[in-house]
């Protein structure tokens, strides 16, 4: 009786766990919610996002490691507030998987608990909002593009280094984008040097920049000026009327190739820094150039190859899943292995902290080909977000901000 209890109890218990739910694997249409920006100071660099996105999406065949990729997307009008509320609905309402967006560092911020809560994995395309990989890390956060101030570290010390600068004033947009990079220059800038003798903030919607012009400091050696969206057309346009001669040191999207096309003589000589140039000279970049050109008829910048990217991000993350996103955990795991070896920016390796490593490039404002180019002029390669600082000592200090570090 014994022999037969231990055996009606095995068979019971393996009834048992054949009866139990097993989590079927999810290999259907996957639901790609992308936050975008259609109107506003944005609009332009949303538009490109969504140029990016679906080149990429169109090279796949619309289908990515077996699954068809559908991609639903949502207008957050750059407003915190309607990001968080449009990002709940792409969840909840339209069921994404995945999200790729927003655009900006305000909208980053304004659903990063959502997003912790609901255990969404998020693409990034966009560079603001660094504490998300630094101090206070998203586990569900990978971003496809450097951070704000990547670029700036580097191009901080070449501007005190190699053109030997000595004062510079910064101006750049009142918001955590402008304030970042501002605080990235500034910090190598000064550190191999220099000094950053004055910083002018203005608001993202700024109409007219002649009263910050007139307001810069005669004395300097030069003006590092930090813009987003169209605001970098206006700026140095002015800056010409003006009759300014101080050169203009600038950030990557000052001159981005989005709104370079729209620009005339005033942008030729700038000097910026960035971790694409449409003038990468490779043969994976002439491809997606080519194609860009043929697609939309303009050079790739900033915001189309920060889609583009995010979204070989993800193809690179479901093939390592062999497409089956039912384990969120497995998948996010897979996002934060991106090893990309050759891409439209050269290789891309993400750190532990879900931020890639990317070669960033120098480059100036030249005309060829009968267009204004972003000519690559020197390469540092595979920077990292915490610069040479190492991680520990790097985390130490405050997030950057419009108040940190100070001009001094």
């Amino acid at each position: 009786m014994m022999r037969s209890s231990v055996l009606v109890s095995a068979a019971v218990a393996a009834l048992l766990v054949c009866t139990l739910p097993v989590e079927a694997a999810d290999t259907g249409p996957l639901k790609v919610g992308f936050l975008t920006v259609r109107s506003g100071a944005l609009a332009a660099g949303g538009r490109q996002m969504e140029e990016g996105l679906k080149l990429c999406i169109d090279e796949h065949h619309g289908e990515m490691a077996g699954r068809k990729i559908e991609v639903i997307t949502a207008d957050t009008a750059g407003q915190p507030a309607v990001t968080k509320t449009k990002a709940q609905e792409l969840v909840e309402r339209d069921g994404a998987q995945v999200l790729i967006g927003p655009l900006a560092a305000f909208e980053a911020l304004a659903i990063d608990e959502y997003i912790r809560q609901t255990k969404t994995p998020i693409i990034s395309p966009s560079a603001a909002a660094e504490d998300l990989t630094q101090r206070k890390p998203n586990p569900w956060f990978v971003r496809a593009v450097g951070t704000s101030a990547q670029p700036y570290h580097p191009f901080g010390e070449y501007a005190a280094r190699e053109l030997h600068y000595k004062k510079i004033a910064i101006i750049a947009d009142d918001f955590a984008f402008g304030h970042e990079i501002a605080a990235g220059f500034q910090r190598t800038f000064e550190q191999n040097g220099g000094k950053v003798v004055q910083k002018l903030w203005s608001p993202l919607n700024t109409a007219e920049y002649g009263t910050y012009i007139t307001q810069i400091d005669p004395g300097v050696d030069a003006v590092f000026a930090a813009f987003a969206g169209g605001n970098g057309i206006k700026f140095l346009s002015e800056y010409k009327n003006y009759g300014m001669q101080k050169p203009v040191l600038g950030s990557m999207t000052t001159v981005d190739e989005g709104i370079l096309k729209r620009m005339g003589d005033e942008a030729l000589g700038v000097i910026s820094a960035g971790w694409y140039s449409a003038a990468t000279d490779t043969p994976t970049n002439k491809k997606f150039v080519a194609a860009m050109r043929k697609a939309y008829g303009a050079d790739p910048g900033y915001y189309s190859v920060g889609a583009y990217m995010a979204c070989q991000f993800l193809n690179n993350a479901l093939e390592e899943v062999k497409g089956d996103t039912s384990n969120k955990e497995a998948f996010m795991k897979a996002l934060r292995n991106v090893n990309i070896t050759d891409s439209p920016y050269g290789p891309v390796k993400i750190d532990e902290y879900g931020q890639p490593l990317l070669d960033i490039t120098i480059r100036k404002v030249e005309k060829k080909d009968g267009r204004l180019q972003n000519v690559v002029i020197k390469t540092y390669p595979a920077v990292s977000q915490f610069w040479t600082y190492g991680a520990e000592e790097f985390l130490k200090s405050p997030v950057y901000s419009r108040d940190w570090t100070p001009a001094k």
